[in-house]
């Protein structure tokens, strides 16, 4: 079926209306009506070439949520009007350890929302800035939050999930301290969701600015990186610190924030490589650095329900289809509070 989308035939091209194609829904398939589709940094950088290897026309999206139009003859899962969502995955090997322990964000062969390898039409999967999507069961997500809070559950399913997995994994809970470092799109979710687990949450930011507005997301506490004394104050004290910011930094910063056999993790993906931290900073308490990307099906389910039991959506703001060149400028100067979503109802206009 050919359908309406939003991408780019080269990365110094603007997005612009495109017309796809999308396969018929096979025997485990469920085809998907997009209603919103949130727009993520990643979808900037790999639409115009910043990271390598984008294959064109690239039509980015990864933050799906819609209603099941159709589904093949052999699914059980789902069924025809079903609320669902679709994250960064859409396939993987399926047999190798990571995909058998729920793991298959972290598979060799995972195969991304866009810009992944697939037998259909270019050859490469096209995301969700389109009308409609076609994915096997398994990585297709149930919704379990209200039909009204739709469009706000669509970052969840990158930005929620980007940050609930290393918070999760590293215990953050009643009697830990988590810091957030950055208030953007990962940042505000990371905040509402260390919040919601139960852990005291020090929000880190560059402007005094952003500070009643941490406040208002849940967080605890407010520390201005920019001034020595406040951090200060906070040194050593730390069980777990989650940094979001994608651009090149100082870790040691936050580093030292960190009490003996403390961890801080870092999920956003700068273009060019962090200052190398001091390395007597981690021996000295046996402090560590990690490293976590999106989370599997099962954990990115679990994030989902999680959600809507205690009522986490995204802050966002709504554009139309043809806003998103200009919502990728916004993007860049941080002029979002806290992510855009895409009303893919425009697509049809």
């Amino acid at each position: 079926m050919t359908i309406n989308a939003y991408g780019a035939h080269a990365g110094d091209k603007p997005l612009e209306p495109l017309q796809i194609t999308r396969r018929a829904p096979q025997a485990h398939d469920v085809q998907i009506d997009i209603a919103y589709c949130g727009v993520c940094h990643s979808d900037l950088h790999q639409v115009r070439s910043e990271w390598e290897g984008t294959l064109y026309p690239c039509v980015p999206g990864h933050e799906i949520v819609g209603r099941v139009s159709a589904v093949g003859k052999h699914v059980t899962g789902f069924s025809q009007g079903d609320l669902v969502g679709v994250g960064c995955i859409v396939d993987s090997c399926r047999h190798c350890s990571e995909c058998g322990e729920g793991f298959e964000n972290y598979c060799d062969g995972m195969i991304g929302t866009y810009n992944g390898a697939t037998a259909d039409a270019p050859g490469h999967t096209l995301g969700g800035y389109s009308q409609r999507v076609v994915v096997n069961e398994r990585y297709v997500l149930r919704i379990r939050h209200p039909e009204a809070q739709l469009a706000a559950v669509a970052p969840l399913l990158c930005a929620g999930i980007t940050t609930y997995s290393p918070l999760q994994h590293w215990n953050a809970g009643p009697g830990k301290k988590v810091g957030v470092v950055g208030i953007g799109g990962l940042g505000h979710m990371g905040i509402k969701l260390a919040h919601a687990m139960g852990a005291h949450v020090v929000a880190f930011t560059t402007s005094e600015s952003k500070r009643e507005a941490a406040k208002a997301l849940g967080a605890n506490e407010v520390v201005v990186s920019r001034n020595a004394d406040e951090l200060a104050e906070h040194a050593g004290s730390f069980d777990f610190i989650l940094n979001t910011v994608a651009a090149p930094h100082d870790l040691d910063a936050f580093v030292v924030m960190l009490k003996r056999d403390g961890v801080m993790t870092l999920v956003g993906a700068p273009a060019t490589p962090h200052p190398s931290p001091d390395a007597m900073n981690l021996i000295g308490r046996r402090r560590s650095i990690a490293g976590s990307m999106i989370g599997g099906i099962p954990e990115t389910q679990e994030m989902l329900d999680f959600c809507a039991e205690h009522g986490i959506v995204s802050d966002i703001e709504m554009i139309r289809a043809d806003q998103i060149n200009d919502a990728y400028e916004r993007m860049l100067k941080g002029d979002v509070k806290y992510r855009f979503v895409i009303d893919n109802a425009s697509l049809s206009s």
